[in-house]
């Protein structure tokens, strides 16, 4: 049997990759400058009309993938797998100190970035903490 915990925390994930993929793939401009600044979303746009391209392009694909990463979480939600439950779990909680160390040791070096990656730092710690809470209610569950 597997835990409740596990479907909120996967639908409330799902929940932000499609919601900030959708608005990446169709609202990019408004939601750097949101997020950036405008000083920095016009950086972040390219100075070519071929830079531009590419770099639109590019962040419709990341958009796209953040859209697929919230279906296969939607999808992983109804999984009732206790030991599947945890090994995704634990996955994650990889996946998410792998991006703040990212962001620390490559993010932070760019110019134009440079005070966005702490923000950004800070919700890749909040993400992965909701996934070791669930893995410690998980363990108190079986052991008690």
């Amino acid at each position: 049997m597997g835990s409740s915990g596990f479907f909120v925390i996967c639908i409330l994930h799902s929940l932000i990759a499609i919601t900030c993929g959708g608005l990446i793939m169709f609202y990019l401009n408004e939601i750097s400058v949101f997020g950036h600044g405008t000083e920095t979303a016009m950086k972040l746009l390219g100075s070519t009309p071929h830079d531009q391209l590419l770099i639109q392009i590019s962040d419709s694909f990341a958009g796209l993938l953040l859209v697929v990463i919230g279906s296969l979480l939607f999808m992983v939600a109804f999984v009732k797998d206790r030991e599947f439950q945890c090994i995704f779990a634990k996955g994650c909680i990889l996946l998410h100190f792998s991006m703040a160390l990212w962001r620390l040791y490559f993010e932070r070096r760019l110019d134009d970035l440079a005070n966005d990656w702490p923000r950004q730092l800070v919700g890749d710690f909040v993400l992965a903490l909701s996934w070791v809470f669930f893995l410690v209610y998980s363990w108190r569950e079986k052991y008690d």
